[in-house]
């Protein structure tokens, strides 16, 4: 085995474990060369759990095989393609993904997008679509707005249509009508 050989492997990942702060892999290195417990570096911020079958890269520093370190895993299987030139993303094997497109675009593509933040959620943009099938619920004690509100259709509050309500003691004259029914 070349002294190359001995720094370097190409394998595939057997299993996984992710509870330690500094993952750990089972490699398949060779026809005949398992490694337990190999320590998976990341880059500070990112991490994942590779499915078995992805390939890595060990490096065995010195040559010395009884501790090397994985320092790269890729996944053929699910790797996004077609991405243009200085494009960037971050994907899952079930479709998800979060796509840095050129033009200052970004696509997040999900079946659930969950957002939480302690103090606050702000978006400012010149315009905002939201475009939902269904509905869209709001959940909060209070809504404020300022600015003119446009609706192209009725709106209800508290069961009264806007334009479809009633009122009820309604005399002529300048007096006052009841409330809405």
């Amino acid at each position: 085995m070349t002294m190359l050989n001995r720094m370097l492997a190409r394998g595939v990942v057997a299993l996984t474990n992710s509870a330690r702060k500094l993952q750990s892999l089972q490699m398949r290195l060779t026809a005949d060369e398992v490694k337990d417990g190999m320590e998976h570096l990341e880059p500070y911020g990112f991490t994942s759990c590779p499915l078995p079958g992805a390939e890595g890269l060990a490096a065995f520093l010195g040559g010395d095989r009884s501790h090397g370190v994985v320092v790269v895993v890729a996944d053929r299987r699910y790797r996004l393609t077609g991405l243009e030139s200085g494009e960037v993303a971050i994907y899952t094997y079930e479709g998800d993904k979060i796509h840095l497109r050129r033009g200052r675009a970004i696509d997040i593509v999900t079946s659930t997008l969950n957002i939480t933040a302690s103090e606050a959620m702000n978006i400012n943009a010149p315009t905002v679509n939201i475009s939902a099938a269904s509905t869209v619920n709001f959940d909060t004690p209070s809504i404020h707005q300022t600015g003119t509100i446009i609706s192209d259709d009725d709106q209800v509050s508290g069961g009264i249509s806007l334009t479809g309500h009633v009122h009820a003691g309604v005399q002529s004259g300048d007096d006052t009508s009841g409330v809405p029914q």
